[in-house]
């Protein structure tokens, strides 16, 4: 099918700005009607060797994916390239690598067992940096996302995959789109208008839920150490999981906390809606949420449709160091698997086997301590396997991916206390590291300590 709309698609190479289309209000709706097809229709666009880009998480669109892998028998070397997948996607099964290949931005439980088994591919960097590969690095042949239904000036919205999403999309050779209403409709630089579009298709699944994540004992004295060096006036920056959950209920009796996060969770609508949130101390947007993609549940879903208060963004923009750094007071809260007696944060690979990626732990990282005021953290049970071994080792097991370098690192916390290694020698840090160890391994840290020189 082809569609002659006599309007030239500007695509745009700013991951940051909303073109203006001067198309009339009476037009856009012919216009959608005539980019209009069906799923099967819309990706014979796609060719053998094409580089296929998707959304990140909630944005991943399940029609086009089914009816492009209902195509395997046409096609030969598809890379698809897209990051925490939450969907099992038909493509992800071994038996298909020869006509797609799964490069993963960051592993997830969908995709782990092929990164890990050599029959999908795995992504490095930052990802601040992310929106800037697809711009230089990687070529954007066909993208392929997730919107909320258009408005009446042509614009849809990314709605909960903004991240890097806007920049593929502006770089590519072609755009599909899969228009649904479970969609919500988020604001900021979320947008993309019919002009920008190729083809359409409708579909009404349901988008992907994390169910809110239980928090054990553990979590919670975690997040009550956390939670009270934290500040009135802060601004935030949460990830998903007991952890992270358990810090934000502890933050509830907090006044006047800010939010600049990569990810919006359903932890932060807990204090918003419980009044610790106001947004009035923060120095950069203030009053308003910033963050990059959401995930989580529907409730979450429905507080971000079309919210005033909530500003989606490129993670160009939001996990930028330099711009994180502008919040007064930044606070960044990670987790991670391992960390050794320098303070390095092995967080995304057991020995050399890959979990998840560095995502965006050094970005902000690295932003808070630009930031006056600012602190981070990067949490972790002093245990695993059932208190039989230490996540506190002498050094990271062999061909662990160090994800967090000793030079980014401020406070390292457990179930046993607060470490803060910042502006500490090296041994220092591995005295404070020792003392907030699970006390059945202290003693042989001690003695490791002692064999590195360190003590």
């Amino acid at each position: 099918m082809s569609v002659d709309l006599s309007i030239e698609p500007a695509r745009s190479s700013s991951a940051h700005k909303l073109v203006f289309y001067p198309v009339q209000r009476n037009k856009v709706k012919e216009i959608y009607k005539q980019k209009l097809v069906p799923a099967g229709e819309a990706v014979k666009v796609i060719k053998s060797g094409d580089n296929v880009v998707l959304p990140l998480g909630c944005g991943e669109p399940v029609a086009l994916v089914n009816a492009m892998t209902a195509r395997r028998d046409e096609l030969e070397g598809v890379k698809i390239h897209q990051m925490l997948p939450l969907n099992k996607a038909p493509y992800l099964d071994p038996a298909m690598t020869g006509s797609f290949r799964h490069v993963s931005w960051f592993t997830s439980g969908t995709n782990r067992k092929g990164v890990n088994e050599g029959w999908a591919d795995f992504m490095p960097g930052h990802f601040h940096e992310y929106p800037r590969f697809f711009q230089e690095y990687v070529q954007v042949d066909v993208f392929m996302g997730t919107v909320s239904p258009m408005d009446e000036r042509g614009y849809f919205s990314f709605g909960l995959s903004v991240d890097y999403t806007t920049t593929a999309a502006a770089e590519a050779r072609i755009v599909l789109l899969e228009v649904n209403p479970n969609m919500p409709r988020t604001l900021g630089e979320s947008l993309i208008h019919i002009s920008e579009v190729d083809y359409i298709v409708e579909s009404n699944a349901p988008i992907p839920e994390i169910p809110i994540p239980s928090m054990t004992e553990e979590d919670k004295i975690i997040g009550c150490y956390i939670a009270e060096m934290i500040e009135d006036g802060s601004t935030i920056q949460l990830g998903i999981g007991g952890l992270p959950n358990a810090v934000a209920h502890a933050l509830k009796s907090k006044k006047d906390l800010g939010i600049h996060t990569e990810m919006v969770t359903d932890g932060m609508v807990d204090l918003i809606e419980s009044g610790a949130v106001t947004g009035k101390k923060k120095t950069l947007h203030p009053g308003k949420i910033v963050g990059s993609f959401a995930a989580g549940t529907r409730r979450l879903y429905d507080f971000l449709n079309d919210n005033p208060l909530v500003q989606m963004h490129p993670v160009s923009y939001v996990n930028d160091p330099y711009v994180i750094g502008k919040n007064y007071k930044m606070v960044s809260i990670n987790t991670t698997l391992e960390v050794d007696l320098l303070g390095q944060c092995a967080s995304e690979t057991i020995g050399p086997r890959q979990y998840s990626a560095t995502g965006g732990q050094t970005d902000f990282a690295r932003g808070c301590l630009r930031s006056p005021g600012g602190k981070g953290f990067i949490a972790l049970h002093s245990t695993t396997k059932n208190g039989t071994i230490s996540k506190i080792v002498p050094v990271l097991k062999e061909g662990a991916v160090v994800s967090c370098s000793k030079n980014d690192v401020d406070h390292i916390v457990t179930e046993f206390g607060v470490a803060k290694l910042r502006g500490k020698t090296a041994r220092e840090r591995a005295l404070a590291l020792i003392s907030i160890a699970h006390p059945d391994f202290r003693a042989e840290l001690r003695e490791a300590a002692r064999k590195l020189r360190l003590i």
